[in-house]
C-alpha cells in the first residue's frame, strides 16, 4: 500500500481522461530579442504607412529662430541647421529609405539571378566569361562601384536606386551560380528530364526555386546594407534632392 501511495504521489500529473494539462510551452520560449525585433519592424512599417499620424512636426517646417535647438520635450531629438525637427524628417523620412532598399535589392536579386542562372546552365564559355567580369566588380567596393554608376546618370532617387542595385549584382550572381551548379546535378532534376519535362519547365518547376532559398536569406538580410549605402550616398549629395527627408 505504501509502494503504491508513493507511486501515485510522484507520477506525471495527468488531466480528466489521462490527458496531460496544455502548457504555454511556446510563449515560454519566446526570445526578448526577437519581440523587439518584431516591434521596430511594426514601428518602422508604421511609420512608412503613416508618417503624419506619428510625426509631430511637418518635416519640411523650417524656422532659423529655432535652428540647432538640442534635445527637448519640444523637440525630442532636436532640430536641424534650418530648425526643421529631426524626428519629424526621421519618420517621414522611413518610407522613402524602405523603398529606396527594397527596390535597390530587387533590381540587384533579378539581375544577378538571371545572370547566375545563365551562368550555371550555359556553356562553359559563357560561364568563364560572366564570371570574369563578375570578379571584376567584386574587386570594387559596392559603395565605391555606387558612386561610379551615379557620377554618370546624376543624382535623384530613381539613379540612386539603380546604383546600388546594380552594385549588389555580383554577390547574388554568385551565390545563384554556385546553388544553381548544385541543383542541377540532383536527383529530382534528372528524374524530371527523363521523363521528358522541357528544359524550361526544369529550370522554373526544379532548378530556380530550389536555388532560390538561400539567395533569398541573404536578399532578406541585405536590405538593411543597401538602406546604409544609400543614405551615405545620399549624405554624399547624390540621393533625393533636398529639401526632400531620408
Amino acid at each position: 500500500m505504501a509502494q503504491t501511495i508513493g507511486t501515485v504521489m510522484t507520477g506525471p500529473v495527468v488531466g480528466v481522461g489521462g490527458q496531460r494539462p496544455l502548457r504555454l510551452a511556446g510563449l515560454g520560449r519566446l526570445r526578448p530579442g526577437l519581440l523587439l525585433a518584431g516591434v521596430f519592424v511594426a514601428l518602422l512599417l508604421l511609420a512608412a504607412a503613416f508618417p503624419a499620424a506619428l510625426a509631430p512636426y511637418d518635416p519640411l517646417d523650417a524656422s532659423a529662430r529655432l535652428a540647432f535647438q538640442p534635445p527637448g520635450s519640444a523637440h525630442w531629438l532636436g532640430t536641424d541647421e534650418n530648425g526643421r525637427d529631426v524626428l519629424s524628417r526621421l519618420i517621414h523620412g522611413v518610407r522613402s529609405s524602405l523603398f529606396m532598399g527594397l527596390a535597390a535589392t530587387a533590381l540587384g536579386l533579378a539581375w544577378g539571378a538571371l545572370l547566375g542562372l545563365l551562368s550555371g546552365l550555359g556553356p562553359r564559355w559563357l560561364d568563364a566569361a560572366l564570371m570574369r567580369a563578375i570578379d571584376v566588380l567584386l574587386a570594387f567596393p559596392d559603395l565605391l562601384l555606387a558612386l561610379v554608376i551615379i557620377t554618370f546618370f546624376g543624382q535623384g532617387t530613381a539613379n540612386l536606386i539603380l546604383a546600388v542595385g546594380i552594385a549588389g549584382v555580383p554577390r547574388y550572381a554568385r551565390l545563384v551560380r554556385a546553388q544553381t551548379l548544385n541543383v542541377r546535378n540532383a536527383g529530382y532534376v534528372e528524374a524530371a528530364v527523363t521523363l521528358g519535362q522541357s528544359q524550361l519547365a526544369v529550370v522554373l518547376r526544379h532548378i530556380l526555386p530550389n536555388a532560390f532559398k538561400p539567395v533569398l536569406i541573404l536578399a532578406t538580410i541585405g536590405i538593411g546594407g543597401t538602406i546604409t549605402a544609400g543614405a551615405a550616398l545620399s549624405f554624399l549629395g547624390f540621393g533625393a534632392p533636398p529639401p526632400a527627408p531620408e
